[in-house]
């Protein structure tokens, strides 16, 4: 889930900044602000671990909802 970017020059240490994939951050503030309706810059600004919780909080609820039907 993480990626480590390297520093360009082969002569250095490896490791470097680590980030989190731009496909997954995309992924996570598209699902929330479609249930929630949340702006963008209110989703980008909570941690990492606590826009983790409302994922997993929004995928519970449709889950159950779709369990109803």
């Amino acid at each position: 889930m993480w990626h480590t970017v390297h520093p360009s020059r082969s002569w250095e240490r490896p490791g470097g900044i680590v980030t989190y994939p731009q496909r997954r951050l995309r992924e996570e503030v598209g699902y929330v602000a479609y249930h929630f309706h949340w702006p963008r810059d209110d989703i980008l600004g909570l941690p990492h671990h606590e826009r983790l919780c409302w994922v997993r909080e929004i995928n519970r609820i449709n889950t159950r909802l779709n369990s109803e039907r």
